[in-house]
């Protein structure tokens, strides 16, 4: 028989509505309070079930969340219904929770809207919801639109306004609005049909991974290429914004300046210190995430939630790996970046050669 994989999630970054402390789960841990979590912490399972039996936590997946500009209400329900929104009935319940307020760089925090669905019959008209003032549900279902045959999708990742597809082939095509650099064509220009990445062609890829304006891909040879907006670093590449934020001088003589990218059009090479293959990459909003084929974790962008788990608030323009798994003898199987926060599922070093 085969032993079971004693697998376990830690967090790190962003948690104002405990996504990685529960705040119901933990009320005496300390970081269930924080907004910033700088430290790998243990994602908590779930003990209470009508089984009995602890369960433990498989897969970890975030979403990208839209921000109105008028702080009033979270509107994502017609991306997660299986009917139209207006088949519901008069036992539908909802819930409203409006979120606080905060005051981090003066961004307001929308209301989360949760809705219980029992779907007993029809309804025509569609009934009329609650709502705060200015909310609103979409009353028709998600648009469907088919993509060309020609391309045999393997894998599809999104950012908030751009797509990158990886074909059976290995070939990789984006779409989308194009203004930072993201699609990887050379220009800053949007595609609204998907078009292949040129710069890649006759390099198979296996994995790919979409940010908030910039894009990752992984070879068949476990190499990584990065492109799109570097403002934060997230790239890997130099960028001046992460210098000007460490306080270093980047003023000296014309000779020895450096050469700072804000914004990497076509694919490049990104290398790690010291030199190792890539297995698997996520992207957030600003940072990015891989795995190396060793186990060992490292992340580099904006740092500013602590979502980069160097247990600070700092950012980075250079890949770092992540001491803590090291520290703990901990190998890092799986890697999923939120908008801010970082996920990574590890096992025991000694078990690590039972994972694929």
């Amino acid at each position: 028989m085969v032993k079971a994989l004693s697998m376990r999630w830690f967090g790190f970054g962003f948690n104002e509505f405990g996504q990685i402390v529960g705040r119901e789960q933990d009320r005496r841990s300390d970081d269930a309070n924080e907004v910033k979590v700088v430290r790998p912490t243990e994602v908590a399972r779930v003990n209470k079930c009508s089984c009995k039996v602890p369960r433990e936590i498989l897969q970890v997946r975030t979403s990208w969340s839209a921000r109105l500009s008028d702080c009033k209400i979270l509107h994502s329900l017609h991306h997660q219904l299986p009917l139209p929104i207006q088949f519901l009935t008069h036992s539908s319940k909802l819930k409203v929770k409006r979120a606080k307020q905060h005051s981090i760089k003066r961004q307001p925090i929308v209301a989360y809207l949760y809705l219980k669905l029992y779907i007993n019959f029809f309804l025509d008209p569609p009934l009329k919801l609650p709502l705060v003032s200015k909310g609103y549900i979409a009353l028709k279902p998600p648009f469907y639109r088919p993509l060309s045959p020609h391309l045999k999708a393997k894998s599809l990742a999104l950012g908030p306004v751009h797509a990158i597809l990886l074909c059976t082939t290995g070939a990789v095509y984006t779409w989308g609005l194009g203004s930072h650099g993201q699609l990887g064509h050379g220009s800053l220009t949007s595609e609204e049909e998907p078009r292949t990445v040129e710069a890649l062609w006759g390099v198979p890829m296996k994995a790919v991974a979409a940010g908030g304006w910039h894009c990752c891909c992984i070879s068949e040879t476990a190499d990584l290429y990065v492109w799109g907006w570097n403002e934060s670093g997230q790239l890997g590449l130099p960028s001046r914004g992460v210098r000007k934020a460490q306080g270093q001088n980047i003023c000296g003589k014309e000779e020895d300046k450096e050469i700072f990218i804000s914004i990497q059009a076509f694919p490049a090479l990104l290398d790690l210190n010291p030199p190792c293959e890539i297995k698997a990459v996520s992207c957030g909003s600003r940072h990015t995430a891989a795995i190396t084929t060793e186990g060992n974790l490292y992340t580099w962008g904006w740092g500013q939630y602590g979502q980069l788990g160097h247990q600070n608030v700092l950012s980075s323009d250079e890949p770092q790996c992540v001491e803590f798994f090291k520290e703990h003898q901990l190998c890092v199987s799986d890697v999923v970046c939120g908008v801010w926060n970082t996920f990574a599922a590890v096992v025991k070093q000694e078990e690590s050669e039972n994972y694929p």
